[in-house]
């Protein structure tokens, strides 16, 4: 007897019955979380999904995007982040913005696109600052930072984090799913987004230390290098993104390694049971400028040096196709659609080439329009790019096959540089300064 009530077989049965319903369904909760079919509960058969979702808006790293792009922008909504950005702002597939920084409080900071209504802000290490970020088709954001990968849901809460060798620089997702981590000290790992387990073995892009030669070696701290990551300097052996070609499994990397007078680009291939090195190209002069961006079939790389060069290179031998002297490093990356190659940099000026197999015509150019960052394309023939006209900093809508502007829009208030320009998947156009702040335009009805 409890509390003076005698307990009937009624009640037995009541409470048997009870806990089989609760046993069914956490049994069905459980088959539903882990099922590899079509529900919606889980994220397991989720990729990238629509928006801008990771630093260069797809994994060929093409600084372009599908949707076609609007002729008749407004700024709908600006606002500070509370601390400078290095790297660009991603866009899940509802409009969600994420953005890393480094502020007292949080480092890694999302906004809803249509208000500009934070929506959450986490701690991480001080260098996310520098780290890459990639979201999936559920919201699910990866981000790295000092000596880690970590996850996070569309509301902020913690997922998963996976220690690593230094920071992650370049996150990006693999064909089948899987997180591709490369960390600026050449760390590379493949991560199961659900829980952040290694796929496979982790790879050294510089070589495995041997303790028997060196046994005092230690491990350099987590963020030693980063400051020459942006200028592909020396200190900083991985300094960008990697170019990731879905299809194959083959990603493409810059690696400067110590006391080497070139940097190289290798081609790696994950197949889902190791990652190997295919090979290897010592080429470029000075270090990268770029991060590498792959062609729509896959067979180029297109990668810059920091002598002003740009490159061609055959994604199959390592073999370079031809070489282009633009006058001015391609600082950034370099935006591939419709067979035009439009270079980024702050030390430039708006242009657009085409790939002839052997050589690299130039199409057209503005050397009235300095780049402040990173031009984007479209679909439709839509290209924008941040330049500065006057004292202002000004948004330019241009047309991709003639250069020609079609609009300009100031950005209130900006100075110095941007870190890139984002597209939304209603084509919302997101524009990031270096010192924090965001400017949103919208689409507007002619």
């Amino acid at each position: 007897m409890r509390n003076g009530r005698r307990r009937t077989g009624r009640d037995r049965r009541s409470s048997t019955g009870a806990k089989a319903l609760a046993l069914a369904g956490a049994g069905l909760f459980a088959l539903t979380a882990c099922s590899y079919g079509s529900t919606k509960v889980d994220d397991i058969g989720v990729g990238p999904g629509k928006g801008w979702p990771m630093a260069f808006g797809d994994a060929r790293n093409s600084g372009s995007s599908a949707v076609t792009g609007s002729r008749n922008l407004a700024l709908n909504w600006s606002r500070p982040v509370g601390g400078p950005v290095a790297q660009p702002v991603t866009i899940g597939g509802d409009g969600q913005l994420y953005v890393t920084t480094r502020t007292n409080g949080c480092n890694i900071v999302s906004f809803q696109m249509p208000t500009g209504r934070k929506r959450f802000c986490n701690p991480m290490g001080p260098s996310a600052i520098a780290g890459g970020a990639a979201v999936d088709g559920t919201g699910n954001v990866y981000a790295g930072d000092d000596g880690g990968v970590n996850s996070f849901n569309n509301l902020g809460q913690p997922r998963w984090r996976t220690p690593a060798a230094g920071t992650p620089v370049s996150v990006q997702f693999t064909g089948d799913g899987k997180v591709l981590s490369v960390t600026q000290s050449g760390q590379v790992d493949v991560l199961i987004r659900q829980t952040g387990a290694r796929q496979v073995p982790t790879s050294q892009l510089l070589g495995e230390p041997d303790f028997l030669t060196n046994p005092s070696l230690s491990r350099p701290p987590d963020g030693q290098g980063l400051e020459d990551c942006a200028t592909g300097g020396p200190q900083c052996p991985v300094s960008n993104v990697s170019a990731v070609d879905q299809k194959s499994g083959r990603f493409y990397a810059t690696v400067w390694k110590p006391g080497d007078g070139q940097a190289d680009l290798v081609a790696l291939t994950y197949d889902g049971k190791e990652v190997r090195v295919d090979w290897d190209a010592k080429m470029l002069n000075q270090g990268s400028a770029t991060s590498p961006a792959l062609s729509a079939d896959g067979a180029t790389v297109y990668i810059g040096d920091n002598t002003n060069r740009l490159m061609a290179v055959d994604a199959a031998t390592g073999r370079t196709k031809w070489t282009r002297d633009l006058g001015f490093p391609a600082r950034g990356g370099i935006s591939v659609a419709d067979g035009l190659l439009i270079p980024a940099g702050d030390e430039g000026h708006l242009m657009a080439l085409r790939d002839q197999g052997d050589t690299a015509d130039i199409v057209w150019e503005r050397k009235d329009l300095e780049l402040r960052g990173r031009p984007v394309q479209t679909a439709g023939g839509t290209g924008y790019t941040v330049a500065p006209i006057g004292d202002k900093l000004t948004l330019v809508t241009f047309d991709t096959r003639s250069g020609a502007t079609i609009q300009s829009n100031d950005l209130p208030g900006a100075e110095g540089t941007t870190v890139a320009t984002s597209i939304g998947d209603k084509g919302e156009v997101v524009v990031t300064t270096r010192i924090g702040e965001l400017f949103v335009f919208k689409p507007e009805k002619k």
